[in-house]
């Protein structure tokens, strides 16, 4: 084996950024550990402050987890039982889950086929009498259209709830996402672009009522401990994970303009025809490339994908079954053509901030060779 099948690529390499940050990172963990208060302490309440002065929204509420956040935002804005909520079919299983686990109903509408997020033109025609919210996911760190779905919702009086779990940092006319709804849902797990050292999420609003209900129904629906005034979860973002994320938000805005770049690398490396799409970044937002996500024709991306792993290279597909499709939702949505498109087509490739260019021509032209044996570079 030559040396450079021997290197291997992963789909995400954390270490840079762990060295990068060590003594900072440990010198917080150890305060926490000293502080002796690991559960909604002063780290929670500091991380809060910070991540609500950077993101631009009044209110910044810890939880445990991605997942956590979608669930408690949607039920803190009051959807339930009957409801109906429109989202797309082209993401994380969590997306719908959170939906069904508060008794609403997930309705997909199909997705815009450059941005792979919802197409809003299609939303109005999937509104009926019991929807109430509508939940835009922006996926691989790209903004969905937001303007229409933000007019869609004036006009039916419907409740907006972001998915940014892949999009931290990311933008929509200049704002933040996460900020433009009535609420944003933000995961921290650790390949994310801000990541914790195990789960983490947080919910962003604007909306003191919904902030309030938010961190009630973090800690099993009460204000004052043993004094609870409705059913909720344990859900608290804990010490020691918002003493690194405080550490960690300090540079993610450098880290998402070194994901930019890598982007624009990637794109130079794969734009030329030889059926490798590179991926569209919209106008109207500024894309943070949580994943560099390539669309290949059906009849190789499998086979792409199992060249570049015999060469040592991960890839990633996200994902390769629309929700729809999957068991808790098969058989009763109809055809959605784009988003079922979309799975058998993408392929992630292996990105993260310290990236350096020799990985990345070894990556782009590992994938222009399989699409293409003969191609001479």
């Amino acid at each position: 084996m030559s040396d450079a099948v021997a290197v291997r690529v992963p789909m995400y390499d954390p270490r840079p950024e762990i060295e990068m940050l060590w003594d900072e990172i440990t010198a917080a963990i150890h305060d926490v550990l000293r502080s002796g208060q690991f559960i909604l302490g002063p780290q929670v309440e500091a991380f809060e402050r910070e991540v609500a002065e950077y993101l631009g929204v009044k209110h910044a509420v810890g939880v445990n987890s991605g997942t956590d956040a979608l669930v408690i935002a949607l039920r803190a804005l009051g959807v339930g039982p009957g409801d109906e909520v429109i989202t797309t079919p082209f993401t994380f299983f969590a997306t719908a889950e959170a939906i069904s686990m508060v008794g609403a109903t997930p309705v997909f509408v199909d997705i815009d086929p450059d941005t792979f997020n919802i197409d809003p033109a299609l939303i109005e025609p999937a509104i009926t009498r019991r929807t109430k919210a509508i939940l835009p996911v922006h996926l691989y760190g790209q903004a969905a259209d937001m303007d229409p779905i933000l007019a869609l919702a004036r006009c039916y009086n419907l409740k907006v709830v972001e998915d940014v779990a892949q999009a931290f940092g990311g933008e929509y006319k200049g704002r933040k996402l996460g900020t433009l709804g009535d609420a944003g849902a933000f995961s921290f797990f650790p390949s994310k672009n801000l990541g914790g050292f195990g789960d983490g999420g947080l919910i962003a609003t604007n909306d003191d009522e919904v902030a309030e209900r938010a961190r009630m129904l973090r800690v099993h629906g009460s204000r004052r401990k043993y004094h609870n005034e409705m059913l909720g979860y344990n859900s608290r973002l804990d010490e020691l994970q918002a003493a690194v994320l405080r550490v960690k938000l300090r540079y993610v805005g450098q880290w998402n303009m070194e994901r930019r770049a890598r982007a624009r690398k990637y794109t130079e490396l794969l734009t030329g025809g030889y059926a490798v799409k590179p991926p569209v970044e919209a106008q109207y937002g500024k894309h943070v490339y949580h994943q560099y996500t390539i669309r290949l024709p059906q009849s190789k991306r499998d086979s792409v994908r199992r060249a570049l792993q015999e060469q040592g290279i991960a890839t990633a597909v996200f994902y390769p079954v629309p929700v729809h499709c999957l068991p808790p939702y098969r058989g009763h949505y109809p055809e959605l053509p784009n988003a079922e498109r979309a799975a058998r087509e993408v392929l992630s490739l292996p990105l993260w901030p310290e990236m350096d260019d020799e990985l990345q021509v070894r990556v782009g032209h590992a994938v222009l060779h399989a699409v293409a044996p003969d191609l001479r570079l």
